[in-house]
């Protein structure tokens, strides 16, 4: 019983702290699915990563806020619908619920047969490929508390972004992925360092103060 009072205590001051958290709040008044919205925000105003006309993917984009924000961001007016000058095409496991412009994929990104149809996804009418200007990464492994296992999982979603990043940005693309500082923190540092021109990590003032993530952006492949 003292194990389960213990973790209703935790739930109901995690719950309180939710619901009162000012970009909670502020991500319901400016209709965002998420609080994250206001990250990927930080991240794009502070190096002026996305521009109307260009091709973005976003990788691990359920509830889909980040989704919201791009599309806001490549629509002439920065309206939530309406017109759209640019592409994004979203992917996650989980399922998603429909933004208007947003190609939504449903599947593991880690699956062959899924990263076929995202890249199916970026085919021009005549059947070229085009380019993506940005690709944004929100994408976290479920979480086993075994700390050298999720060190692991985390890097291998990086690995796979980065990788993914090196096959379809244009030259002087951008790419944005969440990490969490510990062991494999200063390989995948290494890795961009070795992909990109331009290396920067930033922990936006939306991510909670006892989190450990932090983003890294890369920009200009080598």
């Amino acid at each position: 019983m003292k194990v389960k009072t213990q973790s209703k205590k935790v739930n109901k001051a995690w719950l309180n702290q939710h619901v009162n958290d000012p970009w909670v709040k502020l991500a319901q008044k400016e209709g965002y699915r998420a609080r994250a919205a206001y990250k990927l925000k930080e991240i794009d105003e502070t190096f002026h990563l996305i521009r109307p006309g260009q091709c973005v993917v976003d990788l691990g984009c359920a509830p889909g806020a980040w989704s919201q924000y791009l599309r806001r961001r490549l629509s002439p007016e920065g309206a939530a619908a309406g017109a759209l000058n640019g592409a994004i095409v979203g992917l996650d496991v989980l399922p998603m619920e429909p933004i208007e412009g947003v190609h939504f994929i449903q599947g593991d990104f880690r699956e062959a047969s899924v990263l076929a149809q995202l890249e199916a996804a970026l085919r021009r009418p005549d059947g070229s490929s085009r380019p993506v200007d940005v690709v944004v990464s929100d994408m976290a492994p479920n979480l086993s508390g075994v700390e050298s296992v999720d060190a692991a999982r985390v890097e291998h979603l990086v690995e796979l972004a980065v990788d993914f990043a090196r096959q379809h940005l244009k030259k002087d693309g951008a790419l944005v992925v969440k990490l969490f500082h510990g062991s494999g923190y200063d390989g995948l540092v290494r890795l961009f360092r070795a992909t990109f021109r331009l290396v920067k990590p930033l922990k936006p003032k939306a991510s909670r103060d006892k989190s450990s993530e932090t983003f890294l952006v890369g920009i200009g492949l080598k």
